[in-house]
């Protein structure tokens, strides 16, 4: 019976179930860790996302507060164009020779002048395209004439002035677009008359 005491605990000590229920604690450590390491991964991923959102946010944000600040007169510049074409027409009807509307015309000018100042001060720039290329991304061609002596696609008349506000468009300038002349062709009766 001794013998048998003693044994026992040596087959207690090598016992197989045993074994298992330690490498499936330890496998079950494993996976835990494995877990737990994905959803940190997981958690760092939603933080910088969160952190780049917000940044996005702001710099929208930025951004339109900077353009709200830029383009806040745009409404407004656009309702003084009226004022300053009127002026202008005004200058272009009355002649600089009168005397009788000699202080009339002085005062318009000033007006004029001082209409333009401010615009600029505002960054508000006139486009008076007279001569240069058409671009259509400033002039709206109202019409297209005939001219020999002229480049095709050139501005030859301004209708109307075009306006800026901070380098973007207010209003197109309307203008009249040279076109390339008829020339007669080779052979045509008046050369053969």
């Amino acid at each position: 019976m001794v013998d048998e005491q003693r044994q026992e605990p040596q087959a207690e000590e090598f016992d197989t179930d045993q074994q298992p229920e330690g490498v499936a604690v330890e496998e079950d450590l494993v996976a835990r860790i494995a877990s737990l390491e994905e959803q940190l991964a997981a958690a760092q991923d939603q933080a910088l996302r969160a952190v780049a959102d917000a940044q996005n946010a702001r710099r929208r944000s930025e951004q339109e507060v900077t353009k709200a600040h830029k383009f806040a007169l745009e409404r407004f510049a656009n309702d003084l164009l009226a004022v300053v074409d009127s002026l202008e027409r005004g200058l272009e009807l009355s002649s600089d020779q009168d005397p009788a509307i000699k202080p009339m015309r002085d005062g318009i000018e000033l007006t004029l002048k001082l209409f333009a100042d401010t615009l600029g001060r505002h960054q508000i720039a006139a486009v008076d395209p007279h001569g240069e290329p058409f671009n259509p991304e400033l002039h709206q061609a109202m019409t297209m004439e005939e001219r020999d002596n002229v480049e095709p696609n050139t501005v030859i008349k301004v209708f109307q002035k075009g306006y800026t506000l901070n380098e973007r468009l207010l209003r197109p300038a309307m203008v009249v677009v040279s076109k390339a002349g008829s020339a007669p062709a080779a052979g045509s009766i008046d050369e053969q008359a």
